[in-house]
């Protein structure tokens, strides 16, 4: 393999491939490489018992048009072929407790968020009020989540911390809970994770939340079909093991089956940790090299995949947040032995657009990914398979029985209507995802130091870039948004934006 490209992309998870658009609607000669069988990273999907699972991507927002993701799309060319199910407008997610009977809604549109939450919360309507103009607020500081250019004013909002927010905001303990309740999204932490995760986590589902239908690596397919069309290369089963340097100069990658990839420029959308260990301690500043390994991950989690009986449950066109106390909203990451799980999202895929029956549940709980230390040598994957031995497998059923113990108190008679049950844990997280620990949404965003924790995408290897979930922001929006921020690192930041706006305007 002597070819030499424009750009070598490491890793084809959204923020590679659409970093590769990008590049290649520009002219330049692209190649992607991926370890894992299946392309995609968060956006794989996976079939048991003939049902289609998603690994991360459980609703997207902002796909209406006009609205943010639906731009960015639309120019990376996959918006009009999207096959998509708008949830429930009144209640796209819930959020409910085991102290307390009543569903809370989160609804679709600010005016009807307002509107749906003011029926529980009635003398608390100018709080919700407040509270969604400062979402509103803090998104517009950010331009490229607008499309914008220019810095915004983000150095004053940086510091702002989530939970003191809305400590500061009311003293309705109920509705900070409710508020704070999608808080999974992005792992809150209540003396870290400032509000502008927050903000640009639930702001896009409150514009508008969608199912994929039949999952979300359609979206995989699409790009790649759309980087194909730009005469962009992606190969499968092609693991990054080490990469070649010539007078310090960083010049190929070298995988796993003795193959090597020459380019101009290099992306990784693997792990910065990894990438960094990867290329060598020596080749970065000692302070560099050592500020990103000591970044905090975020928590990692344990996943139950329900595949139903048919015509057994009723298909919820919404998602469930669930705490089993209304006071630790916050907390539900550091529970105890006795009494996890606290906390767990349930969510429904969906395969027709009038689903009137469930095919399948995914419910995803915290857990810590020092509980699979035994285990932490092992490795399994569809492409490199590994037995990691019954002591894990009987560990992952005690897990997983105590989970759906959990569910069952929300959902009763929900056994009787399984078919098979399957389970995620943080070491098949980190085997296919390839976070660190397995962790969930990258590395921890401290509104105590919020310059510690800002990865730029230029590294200091002067023809490396970084792109993926720690770069920017997690999620489909905060990944896509963060392809466009290291590409723009390469072509010129308002030389892309105005590309961008001037081509949606044609």
């Amino acid at each position: 393999m002597n070819k030499k490209y424009d750009i070598v992309i490491i890793g084809s998870g959204l923020g590679g491939l659409v970093s590769a658009i990008l590049l290649a609607k520009e002219g330049k000669s692209v190649c992607v490489l991926e370890k894992n069988n299946q392309y995609g990273g968060n956006l794989q999907t996976f079939v048991r018992d003939k049902t289609i699972f998603d690994t991360g991507i459980h609703y997207i927002g902002g796909l209406a048009e006009g609205q943010n993701l639906y731009k960015y799309f639309s120019y990376i060319g996959i918006m009009d072929r999207l096959k998509l199910k708008k949830m429930n407008e009144d209640a796209f997610d819930v959020i409910s407790f085991d102290d307390d009977a009543t569903e809370y809604p989160h609804a679709q549109g600010y005016e009807n968020f307002i509107k749906q939450l003011a029926v529980h919360f009635p003398e608390e309507e100018a709080t919700i009020r407040k509270y969604c103009e400062k979402l509103i607020y803090t998104c517009d500081s950010f331009p490229l989540y607008n499309l914008k250019q220019g810095e915004g004013y983000q150095s004053e909002i940086l510091s702002i911390n989530a939970k003191e927010y809305l400590d500061e905001l009311t003293d309705n303990e109920k509705l900070k809970a409710v508020l704070a309740g999608s808080n999974f999204l992005y792992a809150g932490i209540a003396d870290k994770t400032p509000f502008y995760v927050h903000a640009l986590s639930v702001n896009s589902y409150i514009q508008s939340s969608w199912r994929c239908i039949n999952g979300g690596s359609q979206i995989t397919k699409l790009l790649i079909k759309e980087l194909r069309k730009y005469g962009g290369e992606v190969y499968k089963r092609r693991e990054v093991v080490g990469f070649g340097f010539e007078d310090e100069k960083l010049v190929s990658v070298k995988t796993k089956n003795g193959e090597e990839y020459f380019g101009n420029l290099f992306i990784s959308n693997i792990e910065p940790k990894t990438t960094l260990k990867m290329i060598g301690e020596d080749k970065f500043r000692k302070s560099y090299f050592s500020r990103i390994q000591s970044l905090e991950v975020l928590p990692s989690a344990f996943s139950l995949y329900l595949v139903f009986k048919p015509n057994t449950f009723k298909y919820l066109n919404h998602n469930y947040y669930h705490f089993r106390e209304s006071t630790r909203v916050w907390n539900a990451n550091e529970y105890t032995q006795s009494s996890w799980p606290e906390a767990y999202m349930a969510s429904m895929n969906i395969s027709d657009e009038n689903q009137i029956w469930a095919e399948s549940l995914t419910a995803i709980t915290y857990l810590k990914f020092e509980e699979f230390e035994a285990w932490a040598a092992t490795h399994n994957t569809v492409s490199e398979k590994g037995d990691r031995g019954a002591s894990y497998e009987k560990y992952k059923a005690e897990k997983a029985e105590a989970f759906l113990s959990e569910i069952e108190k929300k959902f009763p008679g929900i056994r009787d209507c399984i078919q098979s049950m399957h389970t995620s844990t943080p070491l098949s997280y980190r085997d296919y995802i390839g976070g660190h620990n397995g962790n969930l949404y990258g590395y921890i965003k401290d509104s105590n130091n919020p310059m510690k924790t800002f990865i730029s995408p230029k590294t200091k290897l002067e023809n490396l870039y970084l792109t993926g979930q720690s770069i920017n922001m997690h999620g489909v929006l905060g990944v896509t948004i963060g392809a466009v921020v290291t590409c723009s690192e390469i072509l010129g930041k308002d030389y892309l934006i105005n590309k961008i706006n001037s081509e949606l305007e044609q």
